[in-house]
């Protein structure tokens, strides 16, 4: 089993453009150099607009064995322990120089002492700087085939690495420029994810433009332009064959992957905002949708 490090982070950099982020929410966490972190909580110097576990049964391999058979005898006790889990998170302080960085973090869950609660490791595994750019959503392949990140300009796909040597396996972050051709100069996408098994990639813009492709080879499912409204979120049916879609305004509506085509809208009542949707299976795998409104 791969043994993954948390001491000292390797450092990367992200080349772009500049890009403005005056049109950013609220991040998830503003951290503070005088704050302690909570319970169970770290802070890495940086507002944390974005976080996703990462699948690691898919994205760090045993190396192979130079023994052959040997390990196959070896005592369970002396393996090496599995890797913690980990967590991808990404934020920064925008354009501009208030000295707060841009960067996509790894951080791993470091072992609970007795009577304590879980936390992340004080330092990260890995580190990514964004330069100007702030990772401000973001969705992990659930079969470890990369990190999209949606920049307030555009999206980028970051790849995982294992480094040769000592290091085999720890996890390293690179920029893929040639994956995300489509999404190059689209604007911030406010919702971004895959299907469950990875195969249908889905943004949503700022401008209200939705996008579902075929994931990896980025053929258009639909491409749903509305000027009018802004995605807030999207969800795909465990099965892959439906998608949600909540706008700012108006319906939320459920699109079939198949045909590519609308087929239900839940309307809004007067007064009545969307925010997030989900769908849920039952045991008898039919589907749910769960959406959350609000008034005032």
């Amino acid at each position: 089993s791969p043994v993954v490090t948390s001491t000292p982070a390797h450092a990367q950099s992200l080349t772009g453009s500049p890009a403005t982020t005056d049109h950013l929410r609220p991040p998830l966490l503003l951290p503070s150099p005088a704050m302690a972190p909570r319970a169970g909580g770290q802070t890495y110097g940086f507002p944390i607009y974005c976080a996703s576990w990462l699948p690691l049964a898919d994205i760090i391999k045993p190396s192979p064995s130079a023994d052959g058979d040997a390990d196959a005898d070896a005592s369970p006790a002396l393996s090496s322990p599995p890797p913690p889990p980990m967590v991808a998170l990404g934020g920064g302080g925008g354009e501009g120089r208030s000295g707060v960085p841009n960067a996509l973090v790894v951080a791993a869950l470091d072992p609970a002492a007795a009577g304590a609660p879980p936390a992340l490791s004080p330092e990260p595994v890995f580190r990514l700087g964004t330069e100007e750019q702030v990772p401000y959503r973001m969705a992990v392949h659930p079969r470890g085939d990369g990190l999209l990140c949606a920049f307030p300009n555009g999206c980028r796909l970051v790849r995982w690495e294992s480094p040769e040597g000592e290091d085999s396996h720890s996890l390293v972050l690179r920029s893929d420029q040639e994956a995300l051709v489509k999404l190059k100069d689209v604007g911030l996408q406010l919702a971004v994810s895959f299907s469950g098994e990875g195969s249908i990639l889905a943004t949503g813009g700022e401008d209200g433009h939705l996008r579902v492709f075929k994931w990896p080879g980025m053929e258009t499912i639909i491409e749903d332009p509305d000027a009018k409204t802004s995605v807030k979120d999207l969800s795909f049916s465990s099965d892959e064959k439906f998608l949600v879609v909540n706008r700012s305004s108006g319906p939320s509506r459920v699109w079939d992957l198949k045909s590519s085509e609308a087929v239900a809208n839940l309307p809004r009542e007067q007064g009545e905002i969307f925010g997030f949707c989900r769908f849920s299976t039952k045991s008898d795998n039919s589907q749910i949708l769960f959406v959350t409104a609000m008034q005032g």
